[in-house]
């Protein structure tokens, strides 16, 4: 099951389960764009493909979705929680905003996790959770702070919900952090109709992805065409020495602490 699955990294994603074979439920809102992924994965060989228009925040839409998948399929191997939107935020906008950020963003991954995991657990076959977190989530950077707060959140969801199923019974099913760089997608195409040069496609997500769920690696952190890994280590290592050094929040932005962070960046 694939949340947010109609388009950019999750139907990527569904397109590379659909080469393997596999049967696919495919849940989005934007209910327009189910038909046409459903026949895309159906060409990408997929034998079955089941399509719900699903609001992830709804918790009791996701039990019944649940129930739906399991009566059709038996249940769910792998869950993609993959469902967000970015619509912008500013600190003391609208506090509707916020809180529909945060209830598909956070809340759709906590209510996709806490719905499928149990009959995933009873089923006791080899089985995989995927959340999709963000950089932005671990850094914060200034200028959209919903955005952050949630994938912040998600985050920390899915870091408990790792510990959860390694320590339980007979479980065998594993839990992993999608952490994607900058990927042309919906999200962040911003009216453009060319992918920048320093963005992944979605596909090359995709294909990362597998490669490190093959590794089994639980932080899925993904470069691009402008960052490497060696970047992103540094940022997230300045961002959790804020509080080792007590400099002020944010420090990589802050006038007194730029410099020293751009020194650091460059050093070996």
């Amino acid at each position: 099951m694939i949340a947010g699955g109609a388009s950019g990294i999750g139907l990527a994603s569904a397109e590379l389960f659909a080469t393997a074979g596999m049967k696919l439920a495919i849940v989005d809102n934007r209910e327009a764009l189910l038909e046409p992924a459903a026949e895309r994965l159906k060409a990408a060989g997929a034998p079955e493909v089941m399509t719900e228009a699903v609001d992830v925040s709804d918790l009791g839409a996701m039990q019944a979705l649940e129930a739906r998948i399991a009566d059709r399929f038996g249940g769910t191997d792998i869950l993609m929680n993959n469902a967000g939107i970015q619509p912008g935020s500013s600190m003391f906008a609208d506090g509707g905003d916020w809180r529909r950020i945060l209830d598909v963003n956070l809340w759709g991954v906590i209510n996709g996790s806490r719905v499928f995991a149990p009959r995933m657990i009873e089923r006791a076959r080899p089985g995989a959770i995927i959340n999709t977190g963000s950089k932005q989530g671990i850094t914060t950077p200034p200028g959209d702070p919903a955005y952050n707060v949630s994938k912040a959140g998600v985050k920390a969801f899915t870091e408990a919900l790792a510990h959860e199923l390694r320590t339980t019974e007979a479980c065998r099913v594993t839990v992993h952090l999608l952490i994607p760089g900058f990927v042309f997608t919906d999200l962040t195409r911003h009216g453009r109709t060319e992918k920048p040069d320093g963005a992944w496609t979605p596909e090359q997500t995709a294909c990362f992805m597998l490669e490190s769920l093959n590794r089994g690696d639980f932080y899925i952190l993904c470069p691009d065409n402008d960052v490497d890994r060696a970047t992103d280590e540094k940022r997230m290592a300045w961002a959790i020495g804020d509080i080792i050094e007590n400099r002020p929040a944010l420090s990589r932005w802050h006038a007194d602490h730029a410099a020293a962070f751009e020194a650091f960046l460059k050093s070996e």
